[in-house]
């Protein structure tokens, strides 16, 4: 649903496009899980990534079907960033992740997940996933305690 509002917002990118790289890349995730920056090894995880979407191409009718053939050819677009859909897509990602942390914040009081907010400092590479950051940040609880 973010990179469907954020690419309503950019007529630079396909929001249609949009919605299928997102799907494509969540896909893989639930199978995979959310794998963070040394939560595993480059090799693991691309092991693990080229498994799920064996699962999924067998899952839409196997190996060369429209349908498997379309959600690979978005996931390698989405791990690429080749295009302004990927890249949007890769920016709301990011923002999911920011969203989750200011979540937790509020529920937490006393609990500071600044560094999640400072990795995306400068990794941002559309102007919609800036903005929505921003606004993300803008919203984040104020923390109490220590």
């Amino acid at each position: 649903m973010t990179a469907l509002v954020a690419a309503a917002g950019d007529p630079g990118v396909d929001a249609g496009r949009a919605v299928v790289v997102a799907l494509a890349h969540d896909a893989a995730e639930a199978i995979v899980g959310d794998l963070a920056p040394g939560d595993a090894p480059k090799a693991d995880k691309a092991a693990r990534e080229a498994e799920a979407m064996a699962s999924m191409a067998d899952m839409l009718g196997g190996e060369g079907s429209a349908a498997a053939t379309l959600v690979a050819g978005a996931w390698a677009e989405y791990e690429a960033g080749a295009t302004p859909e990927a890249r949007l897509v890769k920016d709301c990602d990011k923002v999911e992740m920011l969203l989750q942390a200011a979540e937790y914040e509020g529920e937490h009081p006393g609990l500071d997940l600044g560094e999640f907010f400072a990795s995306v400092e400068g990794r941002l590479t559309t102007r919609a996933g800036r903005a929505l950051a921003s606004e993300v940040a803008l919203r984040r609880p104020a923390r109490r305690g220590p």
